[in-house]
């Protein structure tokens, strides 16, 4: 058998083996840390095959069992940025105090392949090799906002995994931001001095939900832009309305390069989690965004119950057709499929 063709029958049998494990196999070695056991366990809530949908509920059920005493830590900001090299330098701070660290990094899609386009393990060499380190590249899959469908329930596994910090790494194209924000307890982001209004476009929806702003490459001649920046955005955060929890959003600099501004970053972070743990705040939110996950997933199941029904699946072919010829517009079609649905 030719080499590739080797190769490619090894990834196949052994995806084959992870997507077939039963949650009471892999609970038990994910509880002791086991990031094989971790890694099966994603695979296995991100499988589409209808066997495996009950596997992934009952270990995730198992898990919700477990403390989540994780910090789970958003981080966003636009192309170009420097997330990944910021991420890889702060992880070393944060291996440094002893804990865990897991990175959901979420890449965007090829339109054609729906693959990854980028590869965070190659953009994260050091962190990728350590002992305490899980990082997993999820392909977007061209969904709203460019986060990967199963982030959610990803962070559940990590913290059962034993994972103290959770980094999120965004896509940085603007929508994905609200959709981060809802399902993290921190939110960063990472933000350019000097760079053009066509380039920073989307901070000025996102800046209201950052907890922390941090200007990144604050290094060699970009020291003086950086510090610059970082007076403007923060008497920009006082013309915001005050948060929910009275946060005050503090502007930070680093560099990722001199490795500067990266404990001030942690210290803020650390600061935050240690108020709003002991308040209960982190609980309450973490609460309320369960209730908007499952008002959104209510829409999703929806849908897919709709399409796998033959009589509520040509009503709803119907309705596209007269959506895409013009003849109703969607917020009609929509209510229309609703009604048919209530009467029967």
């Amino acid at each position: 058998m030719p080499k590739k063709e080797f190769v490619d029958d090894w990834f196949r049998k052994r995806k084959d083996r992870r997507l077939h494990q039963t949650a009471d196999e892999i609970f038990p070695l994910l509880k002791t840390g086991n990031r094989q056991a971790l890694s099966s366990a994603i695979t296995l809530i991100e499988s589409n095959l209808f066997e495996n949908k009950k596997e992934a509920r009952d270990l995730l059920l198992k898990c919700l069992e477990l403390p989540q005493k994780s910090f789970r830590i958003g981080i966003t900001g636009v192309p170009g940025v420097g997330k990944s090299t910021f991420i890889e330098e702060f992880g070393r701070i944060i291996l440094k105090k002893g804990l865990k660290l897991a990175v959901l990094a979420i890449d965007p899609s090829s339109s054609i392949s729906g693959g990854s386009i980028l590869g965070d393990k190659t953009r994260m060499e050091w962190l990728s090799v350590q002992e305490n380190v899980f990082i997993r590249p999820t392909p977007s899959g061209l969904n709203l906002g460019g986060v990967a469908k199963h982030t959610r329930e990803s962070i559940l596994l990590c913290e059962a995994a034993g994972y103290d910090v959770i980094l999120i790494e965004t896509v940085g194209v603007g929508q994905s931001e609200t959709v981060v924000h809802s399902i993290v307890d921190f939110f960063l982001l990472l933000m350019l001095a000097g760079a053009g209004d066509d380039l920073q476009g989307i901070k000025r929806g996102i800046m209201e939900m950052a907890d922390a702003l941090v200007i990144t490459k604050a290094d060699g001649e970009n020291v003086m832009k950086a510090k610059q920046a970082r007076a403007q955005y923060a008497s920009a955060m006082h013309l915001f309305p005050p948060k929910e929890n009275d946060w005050i959003v503090p502007a930070l600099t680093s560099s990722s390069i001199e490795k500067k501004g990266l404990d001030e970053v942690w210290s803020v972070i650390s600061s935050f989690f240690t108020k709003y743990s002991s308040n209960g705040w982190i609980s309450k939110n973490r609460s309320q965004q369960e209730i908007q996950i499952m008002n959104h997933y209510l829409g999703e199941l929806w849908l897919e119950k709709i399409r796998q029904h033959p009589k509520y699946e040509l009503k709803l072919k119907q309705l596209s057709e007269l959506v895409l010829y013009g003849r109703m517009n969607g917020y009609l079609a929509a209510e229309e499929l609703l009604n048919a649905l209530i009467e029967n």
